[in-house]
Parts: structure tokens; C-alpha cells; sequence
């Protein structure tokens, strides 16, 4: 039950909303999540999406830069062919979800990845029925650096609950993307005001391989 999504430009550095916070990204306390960047999430967008591809390239080099500064790097992902009782509401909202191996596999431009990385997600907030707070304890991590799909909902709804737990969450304007601009946009406006930092992914490249405190 996903629409097509029309194509936008995605927010530029000075598009990006006032933070009411100063956390600056510490390699020695941060953890990077690729969130829900499945085959099925992202079919929606046209081909050559503008939106989709900034995203992309730039989730692709925030985690190249966070592997090669010792910063754990997590992925969620649904799984396919959901059992219907476990899937409950999302079902009212979204209609049964993925359903092929295919549809759930994580996109090509991410290069291989460990299946150890791969925590299988099952709400909205990936805190949620997963062991991510267990992966930030074991690894000694109290920021999350959230990127991928979609803006408005999982990504915002992570960084809420990051919040909650005292974790210092991150979501990076433009290795995000969403329905519309208005919603990207949304998004981060609520996230600066309310739980976590905006910074745009040259910021964030920047602060994680410098690990200014």
C-alpha cells in the first residue's frame, strides 16, 4: 500500500532547521543506523529520484567513513511474509507489508554487508522488539546516527525513542528521504525542536572523523 512517490529536491545545508542543541558526533560514542533500506521501501521512487540518490550516496559514505573510525554501523530491515497477528496495526495502515526475499533484501548500492549487522525490525521506532539498545550498551555507544527511510516515520520515531533513553540522536537532512519535501522537512523541524540534532551529511562526515566533543 505504498504510493509513487513524486521526486523532490532534497533540503540543503541552509534549509536545514535551527537545532536547540549543540551535540557534536564523537566516534567513541556514536553508532550509525541505515534504516529500512530495503528494495520494497524504496521501489516507490522514480527512476534517477533526485531525493533517493542524494540519500543514497550520501548513507553510503557516512558509513564508509564511520567503518573506517571504528564506529559500529547497524541496519534494520523488515522481514518478509509477516505473520498477521505480529504485524497487528501496521497492517490497518500499510496492508500486509513485504512479502518476498527479494522485496526485503537491502539495495545494491550498500555493497555487501555482514548479516550480523542486520537487525530484523518490526515497528516504526527500531528500539522496538530488537536488541538495538543491547547493541549500543555492548558497544559502549550513547549516540545514534540515524539515515535512510522514510523521514516522517521510522527515522523520526527512532529518534524520539533514542531520546527517551538517553541516547543523543542524530538524523542527517540529507541522507534521509521521504514521501514529499513536505514531509522530509517535517520531520527534521520536529526532530531539532524536540529530541535530537539536524546536520547535513558533510557536517556529520566531518565531525566523525575529527571526533570533536
Amino acid at each position: 500500500m505504498l504510493d509513487a512517490i513524486v521526486d523532490y529536491v532534497p533540503p540543503c545545508p541552509t534549509e536545514l532547521p535551527s537545532n536547540r542543541v549543540s551535540w557534536n558526533i564523537d566516534p567513541a560514542r556514536a553508532m550509525l543506523l541505515v534504516h529500512d533500506m530495503q528494495q520494497h521501501f524504496l521501489s516507490s521512487y522514480p527512476p534517477e529520484s533526485a531525493a533517493l540518490n542524494t540519500a543514497v550516496d550520501n548513507i553510503v559514505r557516512l558509513r564508509d567513513i564511520a567503518v573506517a573510525h571504528g564506529v559500529p554501523v547497524v541496519y534494520s530491515a523488515q522481514p518478509p511474509a509477516q505473520d498477521a497477528q505480529r504485524r497487528a496495526l501496521l497492517t490497518d495502515f500499510w496492508g500486509p507489508g513485504l512479502q518476498t526475499d527479494d522485496e526485503a533484501r537491502l539495495i545494491d548500492s550498500l555493497g555487501s554487508v555482514d548479516e550480523a549487522q542486520i537487525m530484523t525490525k518490526w515497528r516504526y521506532d527500531a528500539f522496538e522488539r530488537t536488541d538495538l539498545t543491547d547493541r549500543l550498551q555492548r558497544t559502549g555507544r550513547d549516540q545514534l546516527i540515524v539515515v535512510g527511510v522514510y523521514a516522517h516515520i521510522g527515522c523520526l520515531a527512532t529518534a524520539l525513542s533514542a531520546f527517551m533513553k538517553d541516547i543523543q540522536p542524530f538524523l542527517i537532512g540529507d541522507a534521509l528521504a521521504d514521501f514529499s519535501a513536505a514531509h522530509h522537512q517535517q520531520a527534521l523541524a520536529y526532530a531539532a525542536e524536540r529530541c535530537a540534532r539536524v546536520v547535513d551529511a558533510d557536517t556529520a562526515a566531518a565531525e566523525l572523523s575529527c571526533g570533536t566533543e
